[in-house]
């Protein structure tokens, strides 16, 4: 999986939501968008990204993405 590209279509996504004047909105709507529209492989690809450093993430799809981390951490304790 190419990683780059994986961050760049994040990246698209964010800007997409950029207009929302709350950050932490935007960014549950950006992970809304990539649990609904990306594969599990896709998902687990830009959090393990996230987990070493997350080079070239801006910041809403960073924060996405740390949201989509969190949740696969919860359901990974159940």
């Amino acid at each position: 999986m190419n990683i780059e590209h994986l961050v760049k279509m994040a990246n698209q996504i964010g800007a997409f939501f950029a207009a929302e004047p709350d950050r932490e909105q935007a960014a549950r709507e950006v992970a809304s968008h990539l649990r609904r529209f990306w594969e599990r492989r896709m998902r687990e690809a830009i959090i393990a990204h996230l987990r070493n450093g997350g080079a070239g993430l801006d910041d809403v799809p960073r924060r996405a993405v740390e949201l989509l981390a969190s949740e696969s951490a919860e359901t990974a304790k159940s």
